[in-house]
């Protein structure tokens, strides 16, 4: 007898069949001591995410391109926020805050409430702009006041930033899996990447809208419920506040302060700027905004989310206090191996096993709900704006939506495998807004409110920005010093040579642009009409 299979379910059969080789794996070769109950756990949080995703993907089987890129501008605003607020909260930010609050001082955790700043100055002045033009990508007006060319060398900083963030993010949750569940760091990084490409590939912006709605209940609910019962340990917060402010002093605080930072300061207010700008050209943040149904929804989404940013981070900064504040050898235990276990280590050892798997699902949530964003909007603005304009013009609609798919499988698996080469989540999470502060700040902010910006003025703020961004070396990724910039220590540039990369960048094509408006003259933005 043949028995009909619902296409919904196959993908969920073969994930599933996917999960027992791995556990028939683990139980037979690995060595590691793995807690069960919790990897189980997550093994049903894994179906779950991924028979929601799927089940989008079904609901919207025939969509078109503004389907599978913006949801068809139909995303209602508390669904809106929702999304916009998972994309932001991912593995990066409540690992990195946790990691800086124990290691470096509350001074030095500025992502957070940097990020919730860029989302508010992004509704108040980019969200209605970019919203009543039509856009379908960040990238939209770019090309329209400079060219398809240009459009594509700013891609350049666009898709380095969405894949450092994105490996960033799986670097957060493959130290958590191995932390709590035993579970080794490359099968979790895999695992969780796969699961994620998987379902963004089949349902687009809608499959990661739906998953983010549960991903965000399971956060929230996850983060919260770990509090207790790791305050535990150190003896309340009042306590454990009073030994931490004794212990950083000035630099337990989140305000700046020549006494917390010394030579450090305007290095600080360097990061601060570029968090603050640094976070608004992207488009897995203008995504949202172009899926939003009006210009209304998509300022009030924008401003919202920044709020509830900040709110998520009060858990991560509590654990890292925690941290810092645990006697691991008094307790018999072994302390974090590195800062950036801080977050899943007090999870696993100041927590009973089931708290701790519900803190590892709260994680894993983040992960899964930036993941899929990120490389949705990589895949999009790939796809339209540099081989749809550059290498198939005359593409059509289910064409270009099958290139986005296949562009979802090929740009989160490369940053799958950088994701196994990273060692601190922080530094590469910083260094996402990085580029994209220097190098493309500049060009969007001209395109949509300087009206005689042209295409001359924009390749020369761009190289000069280049030049004098890189020029002050990048420890991360093994760039050296090339430029005599003041006030370096360590080898570290502690001039705020970023801001001045971005500062002369945005002049540069304000002036060039006057100078040459007669060879070059400006173009101006349109509306996109809908197809």
């Amino acid at each position: 007898m043949n028995v009909k299979i619902p296409s919904i379910w196959k993908p969920l059969l073969g994930l599933g069949g996917l999960f027992v080789l791995i556990t028939l794996y683990l139980i037979l070769f690995t060595e590691h001591e793995i807690f069960w109950p919790g990897f189980l756990t997550m093994i049903v949080f894994y179906l779950l995410v991924f028979a929601l995703g799927s089940y989008a993907a079904r609901l919207r089987q025939d969509q078109g391109v503004d389907g599978m890129m913006l949801a068809d501008r139909s995303v209602p605003l508390w669904l809106a926020i929702f999304t916009m607020s998972a994309t932001w909260i991912g593995g990066g930010y409540i690992n990195g805050t946790a990691e800086a609050t124990s290691a470096s001082g509350l001074v030095w955790v500025q992502a957070p409430w940097g990020y919730a700043l860029s989302l508010i100055i992004g509704g108040l002045f980019f969200a209605k702009k970019m919203r009543r033009y039509r856009f379908r990508t960040m990238l939209d007006p770019l090309e329209q006041r400079f060219g398809k060319k240009v459009a594509a060398l700013l891609f350049l900083p666009a898709l380095s930033g969405e894949i450092f963030w994105t490996a960033a993010i799986l670097t957060a949750l493959g130290t958590t899996f191995g932390t709590v569940l035993g579970l080794d760091t490359t099968t979790s990084i895999i695992l969780s990447a796969l699961i994620a490409i998987a379902y963004t590939a089949l349902g687009g912006l809608w499959a990661v809208a739906l998953t983010d709605l549960l991903q965000m209940i399971i956060l929230f609910i996850g983060l919260f419920l770990v509090l207790p019962y790791a305050l535990q340990s150190v003896g309340g917060w009042t306590e454990a506040w009073s030994g931490y402010k004794a212990d950083y002093g000035a630099a337990a605080s989140l305000l700046p302060s020549h006494e917390a930072l010394g030579s450090y300061y305007w290095n600080w207010w360097d990061y601060a700027l570029l968090l603050m700008f640094g976070g608004i050209p992207w488009q897995v943040y203008f995504q949202r905004v172009l899926a939003s149904k009006d210009e209304r929804t998509a300022q009030r989404l924008s401003i919202m989310a920044g709020v509830i940013c900040l709110i998520a981070a009060v858990p991560p900064i509590v654990i890292g206090v925690i941290s810092h504040q645990t006697d691991w050898a008094a307790m018999g235990l072994t302390p974090p191996p590195d800062a950036a276990t801080t977050l899943p280590w007090v999870i696993r050892y100041l927590t009973n096993p089931w708290i701790a798997t519900v803190g590892l699902g709260a994680i894993a949530a983040a992960v899964m709900s930036s993941v899929d964003s990120s490389i949705l909007s990589a895949s999009s603005l790939f796809s339209w704006n540099v081989f749809r304009p550059l290498i198939r013009p005359n593409i059509t609609g289910e064409q270009l939506r099958k290139i986005i798919q296949r562009s979802i499988w090929i740009l989160g698996i490369s940053a799958l495998l950088l994701a196994l080469q990273v060692q601190s989540v922080y530094e590469l999470w910083f260094l996402c807004s990085d580029f994209v502060y220097c190098l493309l700040f500049p060009a969007l902010a001209c395109a949509l409110f300087d009206k005689k910006a042209n295409t001359i003025g924009v390749i020369a703020g761009f190289t000069l920005a280049f030049i004098l961004r890189f020029g002050g070396g990048d420890a991360t990724l093994g760039i050296p010093i090339l430029l005599p910039y003041p006030m370096i220590e360590d080898g570290i540039v502690l001039f705020p040579y970023r801001t001045l990369a971005m500062v002369t960048g945005l002049i540069t094509i304000i002036v060039v642009s006057r100078l040459t408006q007669r060879f070059d003259p400006a173009v101006a933005l349109k509306v996109i009409m809908e197809e």
